[in-house]
């Protein structure tokens, strides 16, 4: 029956490859990084250009979970995942012994999703979360988390001479100054409200006095910084993946802040200083 399956599938795909080598972790890995771009291009387009909104309701009922907790889940399959490639599954990037890059790029993602996953959602004050949202973020980082550090610590060759590379050391440079935008841009926010205080404010200090959304250009810059000490496509496309999803919603915020507030700063724009 297999044989029966196999052979009847084939008709539909190229005659130099067979339906098992789709099945394989390679190409399913491929994949997956196209998937996101794509899906960056589709959410930038309805959030960035259609102005769909994402209601998160002030609602606490079955159809929401609390901030907290929706970080948390979300956020603690991109760590888990990779902690377990790293320290169990092994890879040629990944030898005992050995400092290779395919360490520190590992390190890298797990450095991040560790302040995601933990400093991050224990700190939220956000609204609650719906469980529609939550069900489809956990699937990406999920996904995400294998792909970044399974193709990174077992697939890509780097020699240990690629520590030296500029590309390398430049996006170790970008990386750590987005995640110090990115955290610095989320403390500024979660500060805005005093305790029992409700409604937004205009947010003033960092990288605000520039663009409305600078948590997310500071994430953004993290994960081009990632790209480019990578130098792989699968980072590439998380890298483009964010930049889409991110810019959307900052765009959206913009709006949102101009039309609420008079008085909003009108040199501000929305998610890169001085550019978009």
């Amino acid at each position: 029956t297999r044989a029966i399956i196999i052979t009847a599938a084939s008709y539909s795909l190229p005659q130099d490859m067979a339906i098992e080598e789709y099945l394989e972790e390679p190409f399913l890995v491929g994949l997956l990084w196209k998937i996101q771009v794509a899906s960056g291009l589709a959410v930038f387009l309805i959030f960035g250009v259609l102005d769909l909104k994402l209601v998160y309701g002030i609602d606490k009922g079955a159809g929401f979970i609390p901030a907290k907790l929706g970080w948390l889940v979300m956020e603690l399959p991109s760590l888990l995942i990779p902690v377990y490639l790293v320290f169990e599954s092994g890879g040629k990037n990944i030898t005992r012994g050995e400092f290779t890059p395919g360490i520190v790029f590992a390190a890298m993602f797990i450095l991040h999703y560790f302040h995601r996953a933990v400093v991050y959602s224990l700190a939220s004050k956000g609204r609650p979360i719906p469980i529609l949202i939550v069900l489809f973020a956990t699937l990406f980082t999920t996904c995400n988390g294998y792909v970044q550090v399974r193709y990174h610590t077992h697939y890509a060759t780097y020699e240990t001479s690629w520590f030296w590379d500029p590309r390398f050391i430049a996006g170790h440079v970008l990386f750590l100054v987005g995640m110090a935008i990115n955290i610095q841009s989320d403390m500024i926010l979660r500060g805005l409200r005093k305790p029992g205080e409700t409604g937004y404010k205009i947010p003033y200090g960092g990288l605000f006095t520039f663009v409305s959304s600078p948590n997310y250009f500071g994430e953004s810059l993290e994960w081009t910084g990632f790209a480019l000490a990578c130098w792989s496509m699968p980072a590439t496309g998380f890298a483009v993946f964010t930049t889409l999803f991110l810019g959307g919603q900052a765009m959206q915020h913009h709006r949102f802040y101009l039309k609420k507030f008079e008085d909003y700063p009108k040199e501000r724009k929305a998610f890169i200083p001085y550019i978009l």
